[in-house]
Formats: structure tokens, sequence, C-alpha cells
């Protein structure tokens, strides 16, 4: 039985080992890459590679769980042993990552009074109901019964959280129980406070930095812990949207990256960040809301799509410098990237038109998103106004991310995050003809992923309509998620009028490439690509272009389906190369 145990260091079989690990998630990353990526880990020096399970990818629905195709994190690991990685697991409950909710599943929010990330009993019973499912999938890849992996972690960052100690022990203990017998680990920022509240009896203490190796490793001296391992190097950052793409210099992250090589045990968060597919991205909200961009390149060391940067090759200089020797010669070769031209639009239709062949719900008040038993997407209220004859103000009531407010089909206001928590009053009262009708189209652009809002990420309208000074009742309420987006018909109704819309555009590839998604003078919306969902574009940027990886693309027809909810269309092209603004 091979062995890994913390004393004054590592040990790996019982002689030293200095993890050099990098972060690859497997759910960003299409299967037919993950060989790529690892090989790439592997040449540049590492010998470990470390990812975050996601609650929410495995159990999409209470007692719902799914471990298929890019979730089937049994396989990932399996292929970094067969290409002689270790693997460190993070599958806490809360994982951050920039990713939808923290990867906590949405459907807990459905429950009134919830309180997440302590030991409340309502929140913990879902927990130890998830990790019976879960564990039993996990323990049998841990180095003591045959497997790769060398450590898993209990929670995430708790100590930038809460300071609930029963709720660490429970988690620990939850997982003792149902299996896992190597060394649990926590990580949290190499601050004071983080490092007490995250505190967890029995069980290692890591860090989490960017910069500043010394006095961080210095800080965590002073609270005992030894040997010293930064779990998250932070060698690049995220995006927002209407915020400049985020960019590091390499040469400071490789002399950071050197210390830390010197002191003790690293990391790499990113290695290579890849994609939040679907509509998984997170958002941060500190002094405003700010959600995250669909790709997660991270400014990593390989690029959105595997390519090798200027930071990987340094990086490796700097492991070879090291260890005296150098890194293992493993061929790698960049994946194809084609540009295929311009897509063809074929079909439009109004977007309110497509909405009202779905089925929907009739309700007295509005339904948040997670009651009506959705997670992503959009939610339309629909109404029909009776009794007024001008619109003066209008307040949507615990409403979130965005809402766009339509009379008889034509926006008469949009109204994101923080104006969503005042009226909104018009400059010009507007006309009501008698029977009009008025629909709000609500996004959920990505629940917050970190900080104290995380409780309060109902989605939709969780409370009510106030119209000028009055709750406004009856409603029918349709969810358009995923599926409903991949169910929506097509009409052919000549060139769209300024309305939001459903498009469907098609382009033909030959010989299947990564290939880069351009929507030149489009507003803001979703794009599914032969039903899968590439994620979500908007002209504020700093993305400019969807990456669509080869394996998505059948050689022949392929198809697009555009939700666009500005009621602007443009063209539709398919470029060779990323634009990250």
């Amino acid at each position: 039985m091979r062995t890994f145990e913390i004393r004054d260091t590592f040990y790996l079989d019982g002689e030293p080992f200095q993890i050099l690990s990098g972060s690859i998630h497997y759910f960003r990353v299409v299967p037919a890459y993950w060989r790529d990526r690892l090989l790439k880990l592997k040449a540049m020096g590492l010998n470990t590679v470390e990812t975050y399970v996601p609650w929410n990818i495995h159990e999409p629905k209470k007692g719902r769980f799914d471990f298929s195709g890019m979730r089937d994190v049994e396989a990932f690991v399996r292929l970094a042993q067969e290409l002689g990685l270790c693997v460190i697991l993070r599958p806490s409950p809360y994982i951050c990552a920039e990713w939808e909710f923290g990867g906590l599943p949405a459907w807990l929010l459905a429950e009134e009074g919830i309180r997440l990330r302590c030991s409340d009993p309502c929140y913990m019973t879902h927990v130890l109901d998830y990790y019976d499912e879960l564990m039993k999938r996990l323990t049998p890849l841990q180095i003591t019964h045959g497997g790769p992996v060398i450590m898993m972690q209990v929670e995430n960052e708790y100590g930038s959280y809460g300071d609930d100690p029963a709720y660490l022990d429970m988690l620990r203990d939850a997982m003792r129980a149902r299996g896992v017998d190597v060394p649990l680990f926590t990580s949290d920022g190499a601050e004071p406070d983080m490092l007490a509240c995250g505190r967890c009896e029995g069980v290692f203490r890591t860090g989490n930095f960017g910069a500043h190796t010394a006095e961080r490793f210095g800080m965590m001296t002073q609270h005992g812990i030894k040997p010293l391992m930064c779990t998250e190097f932070w060698c690049g950052w995220f995006d927002h949207w209407g915020a400049p793409h985020s960019a590091s210099n390499p040469g400071d992250c490789v002399r950071d990256f050197e210390e830390i090589l010197r002191m003790g045990h690293v990391n790499i968060y990113m290695f290579h960040g890849g994609t939040s597919f679907g509509l998984m991205n997170g958002a941060n909200h500190f002094d405003r809301y700010e959600p995250q961009v669909t790709s997660y390149d991270y400014d990593a060391v390989l690029t959105e799509d595997g390519r090798i940067t200027e930071k990987y090759r340094l990086f490796r200089q700097a492991i070879e410098a090291h260890r005296g020797e150098a890194a293992p010669e493993i061929a790698v070769a960049e994946t194809p990237r084609r540009a295929y031209g311009e897509a063809q639009r074929t079909s439009f239709i109004p977007l309110l038109e497509a909405v009202r062949l779905l089925p929907s719900v009739r309700s007295v008040h509005p339904v948040s998103m997670e009651r009506l038993g959705q997670s992503y997407g959009y939610t339309l209220y629909h109404t029909v106004l009776v009794h007024e004859r001008t619109i003066r103000r209008i307040q949507l009531l615990d409403a979130r991310d965005r809402a766009q407010v339509m009379l008889d089909g034509r926006v008469i206001a949009t109204l994101l995050a923080e104006e969503l928590e005042r009226p909104f009053v018009f400059e010009e009262p507007v006309w009501v003809r008698e029977g009009a009708s008025l629909d709000i189209l609500v996004e959920n652009l990505g629940r917050v992923n970190y900080g104290d809002k995380m409780e309060r990420q109902r989605k939709g309208i969780d409370r009510g309509v106030l119209i000028n000074a009055h709750f406004h009742y009856g409603w029918d309420i349709t969810c358009l998620d995923e599926d409903a987006m991949r169910a929506m018909g097509d009409a052919n109704t000549g060139e769209p009028d300024g309305v939001p819309g459903v498009h469907r555009a098609v382009f033909h590839v030959d010989a299947p490439a990564d290939t880069f998604l351009e929507l030149a003078g489009w507003g803001k919306g979703v794009v599914q690509l032969n039903g899968f969902t590439l994620g979500r574009f908007w002209e504020i940027g700093p993305q400019r272009r969807l990456y669509i990886p080869a394996p998505l693309l059948t050689a022949g027809k392929n198809e697009l389906t555009i939700v666009e909810t500005e009621g602007r269309s443009g063209e539709i092209w398919l470029r060779d190369a990323p634009d990250l603004g």
C-alpha cells in the first residue's frame, strides 16, 4: 500500500516529497482535452494536479446526481494517475472558484430560512446527503487504495467567511466516516484572522496568496504551520464584465514562484483556467455587483484554449533551476485553430413570442426562480394591465440581477443590480392602453461566489412588483433555462425589428478545429452550439469572442442558437484567435 504523510515535510511512500502542483478544473475543460492539459502540466515539471469538485454540477436537482461527461471526476483522476501524477482533491460543499454560487446548488435557496456554510441543521442535512454519494466515488481514488489522491480539502477559505468550528468539525468527521483516510487540509488567506477562523482540529493548514511570499509564509509560521504550502499561488486573475482584461507581469510572477520553491510547496492557481461553459460564471459583490465573464483564461500558465505562454516557459525554467535537472521530455503539441468564416442567420423569432410557446406557472405574486425549481437563465413575468393608464414608477422588490421591463413587447426600462434596489422613476409618464401586456425579463447573471452576500442570491423577483404606488398581482411566470432555450421553435419573420429575440444561424466545418465565435454588433445574450451552451456574450466586454473547442463541432453543418435580449443583431464570425479585450 502506498502512503502519503505530513510530518516536518510531506512524505510519499516514506520519502520526502515536494508538492509542485497546478490547478486544472475538469469541469471547465472538454474531456477530449484532459490528456493534453495534463501532459503539458507534467512537461512543465509539476508532479501533482489539483481540482475542485463543484456540488452544483454533480447534484443539479436534489437527489439527482450526474458524474458523466465533463462531470466525470473519477475519469479525470484516473487519467492523471495513468500519466504519473499525484492528485489533490478539494471536494468542499463550497469551492469559490469564480463558479456560480461558489459551487453550492441553487436549489438550497428554495429552503426558507436556510443558513449556508455553518452548522445549520437544514444545510448540513443536504451536505451529508451529497457526501453519501460523492465520497463513495472519491475514496477508491485515494493513494491508500491504489489511486493517486494524496490529500483532500475540508471546506474552502472558510476563515474569510465564518468562525463556526462545529461546522468544520462536522465536515471533517463526515469525510472520515465515509472512508477518507488520506490527510485532510484547509486553505485560507495568509492573514491572522483568516488562519484562525479557518482552523480545524487535526487538519493540516495551508495558505493562499499571489505575492509577498516571505511575508505570507512568515505569518503562517507564526501560526505554527509546518510544512509551508501555498495552495493557491495566484499567477493571474479573473475578468468581470465591463472591466479591463486582467493581465499580470510574467517576470513578477516567476520571482514569487521561485521564492515559494525555495521555502515550501505550491499549487499554481490556475495552471489552466479553461472556460465557464453554460451559465456557470460566478460574481463578486463588495461595493457593487460584478458578474464574471464566460472565459476563465485567468491569465494562467496555459491560455483558455490550452496554449503554452511565456509564463509557462519561465515557470518551467524556474523548476529546472530549482531541481538542478531538466523537466521531463514530453511531446506536446498546440491544438489547431481555424477560422471558418461567417455564419449565416437562418431564422428569427421575437423572444416574447418564443416564450409564449413554453409552459408557464400562474401565481398571484412573483416567485423567485429557485422556488420555481429553476437554477440558471432567465425568468419571464407576464401580466395584463387593466387599471393603470400611465406608469410613472416601477419597483421590483428583492429582484436580481438584471431586469428588462417591456410594455407591449417594447423595452421601456433596463435595470441592473443596484438599480433594482430602488424605485425606477420615468422621466415622462408612460401611457398604457387598456389590456396592455407588461413583461419583465429577469436574468440571473451569476450568483455571488464569495463573501457575505451569498445568502441573498435568490434570482428573478422574490417579493413583488410595485407599479406607481401599489402592488400588482396576477402573473404568468415562465422559466427560460438552458433546456427551454433548446426547445424554443424557429420562425422566419424577416429581419429583427429592434426587439429581443431568438436567432438561428448555421456554418459548415470540413475538419473540426478550435475556433472563436465573434458576434460583431450584437448586444447581450447567450449562445448555444449544437445544443451545448457556450456561455454569455455582452457588448461591454472585455471578452469579445467565445471559445469553441473542436470536440463540440461536427463535420458538416453546425447550428447556433442566439438568445439576444437588447434587440440588436449583426454579423456572426468564426475566428482563429481569442479576443479577451
